[in-house]
């Protein structure tokens, strides 16, 4: 690569991802054309241990990270031997670095880990975080964050003192779908945004621990509203300032036991513009909604991990097929290595959770609550 090119790449590589703080931006094109051509700095990749090896760990990072190019699957954490020695032969890792919840903490003496990331359920995410700090490994964590502000608030500073990197797993922002929706808001390419509507939900089978609030945190909102707060934030390019909830009658209030089965939000943002999302654990719905001066545009099947389907006033959205989270934690391998924020820090992760607690404030207060980051 020429020199002045390259230069010119890692400097908006670390120009645009400096902005991440302010928690509104995803990966434009360019920014992803950059750190693709990023060259590996000091080894060829760095390692991550996954920490917890449900569902989401064994269909979607581990074969994600077959196919990364800045780091690579080099460690797991589990406690199920069964799993363990699955995994240590599928993935050929070496028993050095197969650790349990028990002796996690001795993953501070492993050089070949880099990286943490917590893929727990979300009760567990703030003590897993912060024991990987301190073990002196940077972290990326699964959405929701925590299950509290609180405990974000722990998380971060936990980081922060031990000068490591925090980063929540938001794939969607590496999606180019999602991009586009971003850049065609910020640039009003159909005009002025006028309201938002996002709806996401899938019938949640009874006993599965998204349905105990000790362990969730919540029901639908934590899990599937969260991905529509996102998008209603980078659609329309800002912060909402207050919020009106409610909550239906759950059908089935044997499952639900202190945790909402559908629920409805209105966000309302600083310019008089609002969200209007649905969630529940009862339908199959998932979809978004950018109504604009000049016409709608948005995505069917949005949150999907692929076959996302978009559409605007001149025809459809088309993109080659990717893996969100391979690139996810490639970009997350080239922050570390470049000594940069990453572009879905722990802070947004605490913006959400604060957005959430105001929602949660306004379903028990039958009132409009006030959203104060």
């Amino acid at each position: 690569m020429n020199n002045s090119k390259y230069q010119h790449s890692r400097r908006k590589f670390i120009t645009q991802t400096g902005l991440a703080g302010l928690g509104l931006g995803l990966l434009d094109p360019e920014l992803v054309k950059a750190m693709e051509s990023f060259s590996v700095l000091k080894k060829d990749k760095l390692g991550i241990a996954l920490v917890g090896l449900g569902g989401y760990a064994t269909n979607q990072l581990a074969p994600a990270l077959q196919l990364t190019t800045h780091c690579y699957l080099a460690g797991i954490v589990t406690g199920t031997p069964s799993k363990a020695e699955e995994w240590k032969k599928k993935y050929n890792i070496p028993d050095k670095n197969i650790y349990d919840y028990s002796n996690f903490d001795s993953i501070k003496d492993n050089p070949d880990i880099d990286i943490v990331y917590v893929v727990l359920p979300n009760f567990m995410h703030a003590e897993y975080t912060i024991r990987a700090a301190a073990a002196g490994k940077h972290v990326i964590c699964e959405k929701p964050m925590a299950i509290s502000v609180e405990e974000c608030d722990r998380m971060i500073a936990a980081c922060k003192k031990a000068r490591k990197m925090l980063s929540i797993g938001y794939r969607l922002h590496f999606d180019p779908y999602h991009t586009e929706i971003r850049r065609l808001g910020k640039e009003q390419v159909w005009g002025k945004v006028l309201s938002f509507e996002s709806n996401f939900a899938f019938n949640a089978k009874k006993g599965i621990w998204r349905l105990d609030k000790k362990i969730a945190g919540g029901g639908a909102l934590m899990d599937l509203g969260i991905y529509c707060i996102q998008a209603a934030c980078y659609s329309t390019g800002m912060l909402p300032v207050a919020v009106t909830a409610k909550a239906g009658t759950a059908t089935d209030p044997e499952k639900y036991i202190g945790i909402e089965q559908m629920l409805e939000f209105e966000l309302e943002f600083p310019n008089g513009v609002k969200a209007r999302c649905k969630t529940n654990y009862t339908d199959s719905v998932n979809n978004m909604t950018v109504h604009a001066e000049k016409g709608d545009y948005g995505l069917v099947g949005g949150f999907n991990y692929n076959n996302i389907k978009g559409t605007t006033p001149s025809g459809p959205l088309e993109y080659e097929p990717m893996n969100q989270q391979t690139k996810q934690m490639d970009a997350f391998a080239v922050a570390v290595k470049t000594n940069t924020p990453s572009i879905v820090p722990g802070e947004m992760g605490r913006r959400d959770l604060k957005i959430i607690e105001a929602i949660y404030e306004s379903l028990a207060t039958g009132a409009k609550a006030k959203i104060k980051f």
